[in-house]
């Protein structure tokens, strides 16, 4: 009896180690080595600024595809994207950097508060009950979801203007921030040379004389930067100026016109200052 039932608990396993070998061989899952291959050369933050459920997901898509020429690292930027090239044997695509710009000037003084939240210190919380502490509904809260939400500590509060504020050497252009603001505040935009660029900080769509009664910063619509920019790069929609950085060439001259000094001209040296009959009487006085 004993013999018996080593024989047949043998013949059970026997027949079982079969059956999984040939599912195994069946169902088997093959993985392209390279993808391993790529991983390893990523920088492992799994932010999903490329695009892709982490490093592992954008390293399956570098290989499976004909070309670099639409996918980026926006963490391990040109280098790592040339690493991963020369694992591929492909050439590595050429991408603008991207950088997170906060579309709002509202600071405390040129956005007063009006009443008080009195809840849960969260954009996402507050944006689901009202419109903020002001007059403008289209601002930022200031309740630092999105520094939370940045895993290179490359945006603060600024505690004197209460807006966030980025870093640009430390900005990877993820994309953690722009997902995490309800107000969809946070863009990413062109780096542009020597980190210059220019945008309309301000995304109230309100009419003119709203938006300046509940922000000396808002943008007006009034079209006198549309009309001073010689490429035709902006555009007025929903009583908003929009700067197209695309035909954009950062010639500076659309700031000086904005009345409510919406327009932020980031990087840039001093203007120089013009030279005018009382000022030269000034310095000769002096």
């Amino acid at each position: 009896m004993i013999l018996i039932a080593i024989i047949s608990l043998g013949g059970i396993g026997v027949t079982g180690a079969v059956l999984l070998y040939a599912a195994s061989k069946k169902f088997e899952v093959y993985e392209d080595p390279r993808i391993a291959q790529v991983q390893n050369v990523l920088p492992a933050a799994n932010c999903g600024g490329c695009g892709y459920p982490g490093c592992s997901g954008f390293a399956a898509a570098c290989v499976q595809a004909d070309s670099l020429d639409n996918l980026s690292c926006p963490v391990g930027g040109a280098d790592v994207m040339s690493k991963v090239a020369g694992i591929l044997g492909k050439e590595a695509g050429t991408v603008n950097p991207l950088i997170a710009v906060v579309h709002c000037n509202g600071t405390c003084q040129a956005r007063p508060h009006t009443n008080q939240y009195d809840g849960t210190r969260n954009c996402a919380i507050a944006s689901s009950l009202y419109g903020g502490e002001t007059d403008c509904s289209y601002g930022c809260f200031g309740y630092a979801d999105c520094v939370t939400a940045c895993l290179f500590d490359a945006i603060h509060i600024n505690p004197e203007t209460m807006l966030p504020e980025v870093t640009d050497d430390k900005c990877t252009a993820c994309g953690a921030c722009v997902k995490v603001c309800p107000k969809s505040l946070i863009k990413l935009h062109k780096k542009g040379p020597k980190s210059r660029r220019i945008f309309v900080s301000c995304a109230n769509q309100d009419k003119g004389g709203v938006a300046r009664k509940a922000c000396n910063h808002a943008c007006i619509g009034c079209s006198k930067c549309q009309k001073e920019c010689p490429f035709e790069a902006i555009a007025i929609a929903n009583n908003l100026a929009y700067i197209d950085p695309v035909k954009c060439r950062l010639c500076r001259k659309c700031a000086p016109v904005c009345p409510t000094n919406s327009i932020i001209e980031a990087n840039f040296p001093p203007r120089k200052e013009k030279v005018t009959e009382d000022s030269k009487e000034n310095k000769e006085i002096k």
